[in-house]
């Protein structure tokens, strides 16, 4: 469909609207059924069936207009308004407990509808239920306080429109500059939008101007334990902690973030002082299982599990979360439960897609492939509809590498950096086994294991700049002074300390960081880099089937998938070139095959004498986050290599991307 055939559609939408401005509720009605007869985009239906069923209510037609909203709900049953509108037919028609459950829909999905909000509190009222009414006052009082372009904000955000919530809430801090709430719904705006650095620098400066605002306080606590900042995150939460000693999120707050810090004792007693005080907490239980399963106790790991759903029985984290220690097996119960689950009318998008990944495993255990490449798939859709990943900007970022980080800046400025061998980076595409050679190198006496930093990452962010100028990372790193690069190495040094025990080497296994090898080198040009390499379907699929917790967006949809595995082979062959003999590349196939060779081969690339523990690595005792954890606990088995095989004839997008 073109652009103009676009135009056109929404031109008479608007019409529609003035004519509903106007009064003129016959002719706006008219103009719509005109233009149901026409093919339109389901977005523009939407709106649509909308201003149809509001045109209907001010005319009086409240049935008419009740069947526009069923309409409208069978295209997107999340649609806050329609349950609003729905609810002022519902009180025309004298259904009050139709219309309270109608508003209560609309304030659960849009906690910023205040007409919805206003109608509770009447319908509350009238029905004695004094507890709720005051509920409902508050958040409608709080809304009121609101500027009415931040009220518009807010709307926008739970609607989903964050481009123009962000433009409105620029706008508004322009002219009011030191605004906490505007900054703070504008951070949450850049999180939302994945630009993190933003809404750090956003909350970090509310903060400044506002040191006793809890709320912007507890924003910048969760957004640095979301980016694994954990020791800024530590001084945060006792500062909050010291505001309000028995506030039980902030408790929880602090466990977690014990959990990043690799002290999994003191966090795992928090988490069960917290359950003491509060036992039907489905979160506190699913996050204590993942403090224990860091440590190595799966059994009771999967108790706390398994407690969560019983709590909470559409907890898609909980059924995911056993699913992703890669060896539980469900029962017929637990298969029944998920998939009815899926088919609970208001189910979040969240918890439907987490559920649809973990039938998906459940499916795969029992060698039913059709049945899990199927939940597999809605999972992976449902997960990719909402992330706006674009696969051509990763294309654009491996190009500029390829463009700017050349010979030539390697020889005029490989030697600014700090001269220090403390890091060793194991790069890649996840599930490409670089948890095996992390637990393989962290059980040499001489190096520390961590977790994947985002440090690099951070970095990079940086130096791209909150306003994309033509003289941006990378292109920079030819013109940014000298003395730069070894304060980056010292800074990547210091805060990653935190992170380590006493070993003289330590691992970052950050896979995103083959984007930035070439930053790398020139900050720290001793560090050690490891391309943990797969072959391609194996690879590809096993990131299908696996559900992240952040920032592997690509992985939701095969074809993605596979234009990402040959950007990232041809940033690879690039750092071969301009960088030769720096980067060892390991085929997680021949460790499979031939284990000793490949790590006496990886200690010899890092300049470390071999030890036995390396290859006996499944006894070491360490915390392991990510979703090889238990897999990397148990002797090398060979049995995942071809495991993408079964489900081979679903997967010919990939196979194409792949060439």
């Amino acid at each position: 469909m073109n652009t103009p055939k676009f135009s056109a559609i929404e031109q008479q939408l608007k019409s529609i609207q003035k004519l509903i401005q106007t009064a003129k509720f016959d002719d706006a009605i008219s103009l719509a059924k005109q233009l149901h007869q026409e093919s339109i985009e389901t977005t523009h239906l939407i709106e649509l069936w909308y201003l149809t069923a509001v045109a209907q209510r001010y005319k009086k037609a409240f049935i008419e207009a009740n069947n526009s909203i069923q309409a409208l709900l069978k295209l997107n049953d999340s649609h806050a308004r329609a349950y609003q509108e729905q609810g002022y037919n519902n009180l025309a028609l004298s259904k009050n407990s139709q219309a309270k459950v109608s508003f209560e829909q609309a304030v659960k999905l849009n906690p910023s509808l205040v007409a919805s909000w206003q109608e509770l509190i009447n319908l509350y009222r009238d029905d004695k239920q004094l507890e709720e009414v005051q509920n409902a006052a508050n958040q409608l009082a709080k809304l009121k306080q609101l500027p009415p372009p931040l009220l518009a904000v807010t709307e926008l955000m739970h609607e989903g429109n964050f481009h123009k919530a962000d433009q409105i809430c620029r706008h508004f801090l322009q002219q009011n500059k030191q605004h906490i709430e505007g900054m703070c719904l504008l951070a949450e705006i850049g999180i939302q939008l994945k630009v993190y650095d933003d809404a750090e620098f956003l909350l970090a400066s509310a903060l400044e101007l506002s040191p006793k605002h809890i709320y912007a306080r507890s924003q910048y606590l969760n957004l640095l334990i979301k980016i694994g900042k954990y020791k800024v995150a530590e001084q945060q939460v006792e500062k909050l902690l010291k505001e309000q000693p028995n506030n039980l999120s902030f408790k929880v707050a602090k466990a977690n973030i014990l959990t990043g810090l690799g002290k999994i004792e003191q966090a795992i007693a928090l988490f069960e002082q917290a359950i003491a005080q509060d036992n039907n907490v489905a979160e506190f239980h699913l996050q204590l299982g993942h403090a224990l399963k860091a440590k190595g106790d799966i059994s009771k790991a999967i108790s706390a599990y398994q407690t969560a759903y019983q709590l909470k029985p559409n907890y898609g984290d909980a059924y995911w979360s056993l699913a992703n220690t890669k060896t539980y097996r469900f029962s017929d119960e637990e298969i029944n439960q998920m998939q009815t689950q899926q088919a609970q009318k208001g189910l979040s998008l969240v918890d439907s897609v987490q559920l649809h990944f973990a039938t998906g495993k459940a499916f795969e255990d029992r060698k039913e492939y059709q049945k899990s490449f199927e939940a597999y798939q809605q999972g992976n859709a449902l997960q990719s509809s909402h992330n706006n990943f674009d696969i051509n900007k990763i294309e654009q970022q491996v190009n500029d590498q390829i463009k700017y980080c050349t010979a030539e800046l390697f020889k005029n400025r490989g030697n600014l950096g700090l001269d220090v061998p403390d890091p060793i980076f194991i790069v890649g595409l996840p599930r490409a086994g670089s948890t095996l050679l992390e637990q393989i190198l962290a059980s040499h006496s001489q190096v520390d294991g961590t977790m994947e930093l985002h440090n690099i990452l951070g970095l990079a962010s940086r130096l791209r700049g909150r306003n994309r100028a033509d003289n941006q990372y990378p292109k920079n790193l030819h013109v940014i002074k000298d003395d730069y690069f070894q304060r980056f190495g010292q800074q990547f040094i210091d805060e990653t300390k935190v992170y380590r025990e006493h070993a003289p080497f330590f691992i970052d296994k950050m896979p995103n960081n083959f984007l930035h090898i070439g930053l790398i080198k020139l900050i720290l040009p001793n560090a050690k880099i490891i391309d943990a390499r797969r072959s391609p379907m194996a690879c590809c699929f096993s990131g299908f089937k696996q559900l992240f917790a952040e920032g592997q967006d690509f992985s939701y949809n095969l074809e993605d998938l596979g234009r990402y595995y040959q950007a990232y082979l041809k940033l690879m062959s690039h750092w071969d070139q301009v960088l030769p003999n720096q980067v060892l590349t390991v085929h997680h196939e021949d460790v499979v095959e031939d284990l000793e060779t490949q790590v006496r081969r990886i200690l010899n690339y890092c300049g470390l004498t071999f030890e036995q523990s390396c290859v006996d690595f499944h006894k070491t005792k360490r915390n392991i986050k990510t979703p090889s954890s238990e897999q990397v606990r148990q002797p090398i088995y060979k049995n995942a290599t071809e495991q993408w095989q079964h489900f081979e004839q679903f997967l010919t997008p990939l196979k194409k991307a792949l060439k």
